[in-house]
């Protein structure tokens, strides 16, 4: 089954299929752009998606409701919706195409905007430089890319520049590396550039292509030991494999 959205000529097509298990987002191609299960709307159905909340691993668990999650690029909303339900922060997402957003609200169970959720409709490379960002951010989830998914669409020194600017001192952003061409170094090293290399922890890329970078912006080396307390508090009170993580993730600078 496969529904359409007509929407501007100067932006891809969105189309959602559903095969009564799961639904997808697309953006004019095949490429899935986004995954929700239908008899679970909130979780995270994507393995690369559950690990773009690998920054609960740096953060009190405690704290968390506290926090402020922003997701560049909203796709079929995962993130957003599992910030905003399961770990009750405030969560902002930012997305260019208006017909993302509707597709979101009408197939994907975004809820609408209200004192802890607002989705903001433009260029995330612009809006990230809104002075009122600066600082507020604790859990930054970068996930841009165009209907072709060959390769990031915003992937300078200087936008991840303006994205550490963004979080706050504990904060950190995760990025979904993916696409076709070897663009995998260059991006590490534009982040790298911005955040610095000891600053920078990666897994091993799913069965699928993903490989998800996680950069802090205060570097930490915290003990084995210590994420895996973390871990096991992640897994069970939010049912994220987080325990399995720790086989695949590790510090890019030993």
């Amino acid at each position: 089954m496969t529904r359409k959205k007509n929407t501007t000529p100067e932006l891809p097509e969105v189309s959602v299929s559903d095969d009564g298990e799961v639904r997808h987002l697309h953006l004019g191609t095949p490429w899935i752009q986004g995954s929700m299960r239908v008899d679970d709307p909130f979780a995270l159905e994507l393995e690369y998606v559950q690990r773009m909340m690998a920054w609960l691993l740096f953060v009190e668990p405690t704290s968390v409701t506290k926090r402020h999650a922003m997701q560049l690029g909203l796709g079929a909303g995962a993130i957003t919706k599992f910030c905003h339900k399961k770990l009750r922060l405030c969560a902002t997402a930012i997305e260019l195409n208006p017909q993302v957003l509707v597709v979101c609200r009408q197939w994907f169970k975004l809820p609408p905007d209200g004192a802890k959720l607002r989705v903001i409709l433009g260029d995330a490379a612009k809006e990230i430089r809104d002075p009122m960002w600066l600082g507020t951010v604790d859990a930054l989830a970068v996930d841009l890319y165009d209907h072709e998914a060959a390769a990031p669409v915003l992937d300078s020194p200087d936008f991840y520049a303006d994205c550490r600017a963004l979080l706050s001192e504990d904060g950190c952003m995760t990025v979904n590396l993916f696409g076709r061409s070897s663009s995998f170094e260059r991006s590490l090293q534009s982040m790298a550039a911005a955040f610095g290399e000891e600053a920078l922890w990666a897994f091993k890329p799913t069965r699928e292509g993903n490989t998800v970078v996680l950069a802090q912006r205060t570097p930490s080396r915290p003990k084995r030991a210590e994420l895996m307390a973390r871990a096991e508090v992640v897994q069970e009170r939010w049912g994220l494999p987080a325990t399995k993580w720790l086989r695949v993730f590790k510090p890019v600078v030993a």
